[in-house]
């Protein structure tokens, strides 16, 4: 496996172009794959966007008001120390037209730190490491609170049981003084799943945001058995369940999809993406067999 099983994917109303382009200007190692275009779905036509920020993958898609994202999940970008400057540059451009959580600034737990929502809603943590390493560069974050709060531990528990490659890294509870974050609530915890570093926290404060289709973690499944095992260990609410996504008992959004619809999708004419599109539309849990024949519907017929 030479791709990135867990891929970040943002929901937009219309502006999911507007913004991959606008991202892989500003972060440095930067760069659009491709855009995929998915006519007569429920949204009509919707657009989508692979890209990469400082080589790590991620999605975004175009589809109407149906979604909006909030900082319960966010994304730690880690900056070397030897290259300080790139934090600075970066909170001046997220933070235009966009809303500061808190100031770029010294704090207890990292020397150069913020944490900002941009101009399309996003959030983004910007984070001064000590040292260079082989570490992903940006590190999903999900925050635990209202109804969630405490349950950081028991989600990365379920996780890094349910995804291969994966092993819980470290955590670290609050200390005394905190509340209404208290000593049983999980300050920092980190997990690596397929090999890649997600964080997790609770949050002991109300929000006015949950998990929400806004920002979903896409998981590339290399054959049926796999797309099989992730929905039947995560799917916990049975309305969610549409096109292949799915949210799990804490209400986070997961899309299972193959990893042979990026083959059909970058490879396929016109014709066989509508098919593609058609079958899918009608699916709960893909069927990667169905979705096949609607691609090879072409050849079938010779």
């Amino acid at each position: 496996m030479n791709y990135q099983k867990i891929v970040p994917h943002l929901w937009f109303d219309k502006k999911a172009v507007e913004a991959a382009q606008w991202y892989t200007s500003i972060f440095p190692n930067s760069e659009i794959i491709r855009k995929d275009t998915f006519k007569d779905t429920p949204s009509g036509q919707a657009t989508q966007v692979v890209f990469k920020l400082m080589g790590y993958e991620f999605m975004a898609l175009s589809a109407g008001p149906y979604a909006t994202k909030n900082p319960s999940i966010s994304f730690i970008v880690q900056v070397n120390r030897n290259n300080a400057e790139l934090v600075d540059k970066l909170y001046k451009k997220l933070k235009q037209d966009g809303k500061v959580l808190m100031p770029l600034d010294k704090y207890p737990f990292n020397d150069k730190y913020a944490w900002v929502e941009d101009k399309y809603g996003t959030s983004w943590q910007l984070w001064l490491r000590d040292h260079r390493s082989n570490k992903n560069n940006i590190v999903p974050s999900l925050m635990f609170a209202n109804d969630n709060k405490g349950k950081a531990k028991e989600a990365t528990e379920l996780y890094v049981d349910t995804f291969k490659k994966s092993e819980h890294l470290a955590s670290l509870n609050y200390p005394p003084g905190m509340e209404p974050d208290t000593e049983d609530m999980i300050m920092h915890g980190e997990a690596r799943l397929f090999n890649k570093r997600f964080s997790f926290n609770d949050s002991g404060h109300k929000h006015d945001f949950d998990f929400s289709e806004g920002v979903s973690l896409l998981v590339k499944c290399d054959n049926q058995k796999e797309i099989d095992k992730y929905w039947e260990k995560l799917s916990a609410v049975p309305e969610a369940e549409e096109c292949g996504w799915l949210k799990d008992k804490f209400g986070v959004s997961w899309q299972i999809v193959p990893k042979v619809m990026d083959e059909m999708l970058e490879e396929g004419t016109p014709e066989q993406i509508a098919r593609v599109t058609q079958a899918f539309l009608k699916m709960k849990k893909f069927d990667i067999e169905t979705l096949e024949e609607a691609y090879n519907l072409d050849k079938k017929n010779l």
